[in-house]
């Protein structure tokens, strides 16, 4: 029979026409339950087996327009490559509930359910403030869901397309350069290049932003002289208008392509074991008098055993930054046994009210990748997991709102 491992790596968009064998999609969807169902109903054995995990290493993009919407990419850093270009999430859902700043985008990955027509391109963004206080408020907010929606610098969303939709051809991209969406995207700020432009330059009438801080900061760095220049000139030179229209590159964090693969497949014996520990208990860069006072001060109990462990098992792939599984038995890789949600804590979808599953975890070592900072109020976590609607709902709202857990270390709670 068939592994359940060869069955999900076929997973894939294929042709409409059903005898077209041929169609190679670079960008490999992440793996979801149905592919595997067969065999966990055919062996009683398979269900008490854990759940196969799919890793994600970053790598710099093969070459320009690789990352685009319309060749629905996994990526992180860089600017959302949004699937619907349209209806983007706007008002207070695109900003930090604490500081009220636009949120930065963290990652997507590109995750289709096999049997759900509705699902058919399946997109999650992960966005979240730059500023580590407001992820010290998230922690504490994120028990408070059964108080009412509470405040998050963490967001998660999900927006999910049939086949037949109004952005994209129903045929797979090519990948030749003839690639291109049906229609073009709302226009976004030109500061930051996430959000929606709903706001316009007064003088040039040309340049849009999302806030009225981005716009303050577009105007210091440039946007002044290009503005002057576009007011006097009746026919706007075409170098105006394309600065206008590129986004500063120190406004996000820097682009990878997410590759997968299964667990499975990483050796750990070819890892270089000193690399691995640097990744791993360095997590971006602090020094390891911090790591080995906390495992000192935790010696022998809960936390310092599933530490340990978590270490171990990262430790295998120590370049990982996702860790994805959607299976019925799947749960995430905690740092910590303190700072867990029990299944009271993770709410209801807050579209469709059903309940949620866990899906992905961003893991520490993408602080690294994204060159955060080493200073006190820098970035930090444990690892953030991902709860989805477990049905997928399909709902009228384009970009469907997710919950996202927050575990922290006790060295970053206790410095702040």
């Amino acid at each position: 029979m068939e592994s359940s491992a060869e069955k999900l790596r076929g997973l894939r968009i294929t042709s409409l026409d059903e005898d077209d064998d041929e169609t190679v999609v670079p960008h490999q969807p992440l793996p979801g339950p149905a592919a595997a169902a067969a065999d966990y109903e055919d062996d009683d054995e398979d269900e008490e087996e854990e759940a196969e995990v799919t890793l994600g290493v970053l790598k710099k993009p093969k070459r320009p327009g690789f990352l685009l919407r319309h060749l629905f990419p996994s990526k992180a850093g860089g600017i959302p490559a949004w699937l619907d270009p349209v209806n983007l999430p706007s008002g207070k859902s695109s900003c930090c509930g604490f500081c009220g700043e636009p949120l930065q985008f963290v990652l997507q990955i590109y995750a289709p359910i096999e049997d759900n027509a509705a699902a058919f391109h399946r997109t999650l963004f992960v966005f979240m403030c730059p500023w580590m206080a407001c992820l010290l408020r998230d922690q504490h907010e994120q028990w408070q869901h059964k108080h009412g929606n509470p405040c998050r610098s963490v967001k998660v969303f999900r927006c999910q397309l049939p086949r037949t939709n109004a952005f994209y051809s129903t045929e797979p991209p090519k990948h030749d350069g003839s690639d291109k969406p049906l229609c073009p995207g709302a226009p976004v700020c030109h500061w930051c290049g996430t959000w929606k432009g709903d706001k316009i330059c007064s003088s040039c009438k040309k340049a849009r932003y999302c806030s009225e801080k981005h716009q303050a900061l577009h105007w210091r760095t440039g946007h002044k002289n290009d503005c002057l220049q576009l007011i006097s000139s009746s026919d706007a030179s075409k170098s105006v208008l394309t600065a206008i229209g590129k986004v500063p590159a120190s406004t996000s964090w820097p682009e990878f392509e997410i590759e997968t693969d299964f667990e499975g497949t990483f050796d750990s014996d070819s890892c270089d074991e000193n690399n691995s520990k640097s990744l791993v208990m360095h997590r971006h860069g602090k020094p390891d008098a911090m790591t080995q006072s906390w495992m000192d001060q935790f010696e022998a109990d809960a936390d310092n055993k599933c530490w340990a462990s978590f270490q171990e098992r990262v430790s295998r792939a120590p370049n990982q930054v996702l860790r994805y599984c959607r299976e019925p038995n799947a749960k995430p890789l905690w740092a910590l046994s303190s700072g867990c949600p029990s299944n009271a804590d993770v709410p209801s979808c807050s579209s469709c009210k059903g309940p949620l599953c866990y899906e992905f975890q961003i893991m520490p070592q993408l602080l690294y990748y994204l060159g955060v900072g080493n200073q006190p109020d820098s970035l930090d976590w444990a690892t953030i997991a991902v709860y989805t609607c477990q049905g997928s709902c399909d709902q009228s709202v384009s970009y469907k709102e997710e919950f996202a857990w927050v575990q922290l270390y006790p060295t970053t709670t206790t410095m702040h």
